[in-house]
């Protein structure tokens, strides 16, 4: 059986997904954040998606634009360094691209990511091989697109788009950083994993097991 749709639970359930993922990792981002950054994406990420999943609690969206643009205005003004206005602005753009609807099938979801990465685009100026979040979420939305001309099934997309994000996230290891903190360091980032890159894999690991059922 296909899952060609996602509905606004599912895409709640994402994000808390997503918070637990940090949250998990938080150790491991700090460790690579401190190689080439400040140190703080784990704990700023752990922070932010920990507001974003407070603010859902108290007070539940009803569409999926909702949903996202709270999202996006949460990390913006609770997440410090450049993380918070690049995943603000990530789903600040997918919820605008959404629009007020409940469900969304696979062309919309992918579509609303997409505009989600011309956000981060905008914001952020990077290109592939910047060593950036860059290096996973267009691989990973290239995959997600891929998969979706073979077939509808929004589980599967997810799960090619994971596994792309998975090998993004390790390709920044040899890169030598050219956007952000990391590129003060010149020749000493080439070695280093993004953390940056690192946490948007968890993002999609967490909308694969989501859509998974897991």
């Amino acid at each position: 059986m296909t899952n060609d749709t996602v509905t606004l639970d599912q895409l709640t359930g994402w994000l808390t997904r997503f918070r637990d993922l940090v949250t998990d990792q938080v150790s491991y981002l700090t460790e690579l954040d401190s190689a080439i950054g400040d140190a703080d994406h784990g704990s700023n990420m752990t922070r932010g998606m920990g507001a974003v999943i407070e603010k859902l609690q108290a007070s539940p969206a009803t569409a999926v634009d909702e949903l996202f643009k709270g999202v996006g205005m949460t990390l913006v003004t609770s997440v410090g360094g450049a993380s918070g206005p690049l995943y603000g602005t990530f789903f600040l753009r997918i919820g605008t691209e959404a629009g007020p609807v409940a469900t969304l099938d696979a062309p919309g979801l992918a579509a609303a990511l997409r505009a989600g990465l011309g956000g981060v685009v905008a914001r952020g100026k990077a290109e592939a091989g910047d060593k950036t979040m860059f290096d996973v979420l267009a691989p990973a939305l290239d995959a997600f697109d891929a998969a979706l001309v073979v077939s509808s099934d929004i589980s599967s997309a997810a799960r090619a788009a994971h596994t792309a994000a998975q090998s993004g996230r390790d390709a920044t290891e040899p890169l030598l950083a050219r956007k952000g903190r990391a590129s003060y360091l010149g020749e000493r980032s080439i070695g280093h994993i993004d953390p940056g890159a690192a946490s948007t894999a968890l993002l999609f690991q967490a909308l694969s097991e989501i859509l998974d059922g897991e």
